[in-house]
């Protein structure tokens, strides 16, 4: 996996607006290195890129131990852009696949 600041973008096929598939009114939001999901900005410090089984992921990451347990909680902190082309993301406590808005 490669280490990326926070200002890195995310890879392209993740940028825009999305929605979750089964929530349609959840949407996830994401410009550039900056990820809004639910409404609220996930506030993380860098961030992982990389492939696996043909699976681009991303794992949004803080730099401080001691807050790593509640971010994993409050936030999504994995990103999955399948072979299939589909997209999810979850965290410790729920996962969601997400379909593009149209613009």
């Amino acid at each position: 996996m490669q280490k990326l600041d926070r200002n890195v973008p995310l890879p392209d096929m993740m940028q825009g607006r999305w929605a979750d598939i089964d929530e349609p009114s959840s949407e996830l939001v994401i410009d550039g290195g900056e990820v809004t999901c639910f409404g609220q900005a996930v506030d993380y410090d860098f961030k992982e890129v990389g492939e696996e089984d043909g699976a681009t992921t991303v794992s949004l990451r803080v730099n401080d131990a001691t807050k790593e347990d509640n971010f994993q909680r409050a936030n999504i902190t994995e990103l999955v852009w399948t072979p299939e082309g589909e997209f999810h993301a979850y965290n410790t406590r729920f996962a969601s696949q997400f379909v593009r808005l149209e613009a």
